[in-house]
């Protein structure tokens, strides 16, 4: 039921307190028409008895109190969804914003939809193939799981996640697989390069696009990411299809959140940030997996900035635990110019071991990878006693190990913003690799895979 109030009783800042309310609810859509005809949105905030708070998307400059009508419309914020959202660039509230005709929908759908109940889950188990050899070989993808990108201002996650949404695909099925990108507070620029990206590379068909830009307002960032999910729910449990849901920026979501919170005057937890930002990602995270007897799932790979490079911030802090591990950009492989500058030796993924081995990806997977990490961390303590006590100080292994982690760097983890790399071509280019070691100190990998794959140099 939709009822009109002309009883405003206070601005501040974006927030409009509207007094003499009745049935109104929690995150309900609000019309507001100025004296001028101006229309308005906004979503409740907060209600106590009679007293509705409401949050003004376009902000709250000009508006005469004594005069403004105030219509509550007995809803939240909804999605039409169709199969033909496909292809398709929508706003940050799932508006069209290609110029193209609005969805006839199939259904209608609040975004606020609920996290996966743990009892329905099923374990996440099957490959996904991104090309990318830094994660398919050493912190592989596996459907239904939550990987996020750790990075830094400025550094290229924005292409790493163009070119995960051009080349990821399910191997050994011809299920549908697609792709939901939402992308809060970014530029015009950043927006134009990920149409552009996708509409050439021909990824646009399979895939949706919701875009907040950094001058829309806070509270559409906030339902950004519910629109994006809530599209992914119905292609995946709805369609059947397989859905890797790629968010960026989330540390903009975060920052929407705490400024939310701040206007409302609630008390503030580490770093400004609300108390229950921890909640509130898990109930964005949560809603990616896959669920018993249904055909399609869910993978997550949100993407945060960490300010300052700060892996102890709130935001990447509580990600971490929520999610199933993480890749990290480094700073210092990106100055060397490396693309993509991923740090593998922190970064993890928690369910690897669950989607590779026979069947999967290859037999010696599990093996090269851990041999590799090994190898590679020890090249990585001779650079560092090299740079201490110089080159005099090595033993001729530890210079083999030395020569083992820069190639490692140039030729495995670094490849071209379009090289899509199959899972058979990034294991073996690891075991080429191994191939400047002498068998006696590959001690990680089983003789019958060394006896079937090993080739020295």
């Amino acid at each position: 039921m939709i009822r009109e109030y002309r009883t405003v009783a206070s601005i501040a800042g974006p927030l409009m307190l509207v007094e003499g309310v009745a049935g109104v609810k929690y995150q309900e859509l609000v019309q507001i028409t100025l004296p001028s005809g101006q229309v308005r949105r906004g979503q409740v905030l907060e209600v106590e008895k009679d007293r509705a708070l409401v949050q003004v998307f376009e902000g709250t400059t000009g508006i005469d109190v004594p005069a403004t009508k105030v219509r509550f419309m007995g809803r939240g914020i909804t999605i039409d969804l169709s199969p033909e959202i496909l292809g398709r660039v929508f706003g940050g509230l799932g508006r069209p914003r290609d110029g193209g005709p609005a969805i006839i929908p199939d259904k209608r759908t609040d975004v606020n939809g609920a996290p996966i109940n743990p009892y329905a889950r099923e374990y996440p188990n099957e490959f996904i193939q991104t090309g990318i050899s830094s994660i398919d070989g050493l912190n592989t993808l596996v459907r239904g799981q939550k990987l996020p990108i750790f990075s830094g201002s400025g550094l290229p996650h924005n292409r790493l996640a163009a070119q995960i949404v051009r080349q990821s695909r399910v191997l050994g099925t011809s299920e549908p697989f697609a792709v939901v990108f939402g992308a809060m507070g970014i530029t015009f620029e950043e927006a134009e390069f990920f149409i552009r990206d996708f509409t050439q590379s021909g990824a646009i068909e399979r895939t949706v696009l919701f875009l907040n830009l950094a001058d829309e307002p806070a509270i559409e960032r906030i339902a950004t990411p519910r629109v994006a999910l809530t599209a992914a729910e119905y292609l995946a449990f709805e369609l059947g299809m397989h859905v890797l849901v790629v968010l960026t920026d989330m540390t903009n979501y975060c920052e929407a959140l705490r400024e939310v919170s701040a206007a409302r005057k609630e008390i503030p937890g580490r770093r400004g940030f609300p108390g229950y930002l921890y909640t509130d990602l898990s109930s964005l995270y949560e809603r990616c997996g896959r669920i018993k007897g249904r055909k399609g799932s869910i993978t997550t790979m949100p993407v945060l900035t960490m300010p300052e490079d700060d892996k102890t911030h709130p935001i990447p802090d509580l990600t971490g635990y929520i999610t199933e591990g993480q890749i990290i950009l480094s700073r210092a492989m990106h100055r060397r110019r490396i693309y993509p500058p991923v740090d593998v030796l922190p970064s993890l993924s928690r369910l690897k071991d669950k989607g590779i081995g026979k069947d999967k990806t290859r037999e010696d997977h599990a093996d090269l990878f851990n041999q590799l990490y090994a190898c590679y961390a020890r090249g990585k303590e001779a650079a560092e006693l090299e740079v201490i006590l110089g080159d005099a100080a090595l033993s001729d292994m530890d210079k083999v190990y030395l020569r083992f982690a820069r190639e490692f760097e140039g030729q495995y983890i670094s490849q071209g913003e379009h090289e899509n790399r199959t899972i058979e071509q990034t294991l073996n280019l690891g075991w080429k690799l191994l191939a400047i070691f002498p068998r006696s100190e590959l001690k990680r990998v089983r003789d019958a895979y060394l006896d079937k794959y090993y080739r020295q140099a």
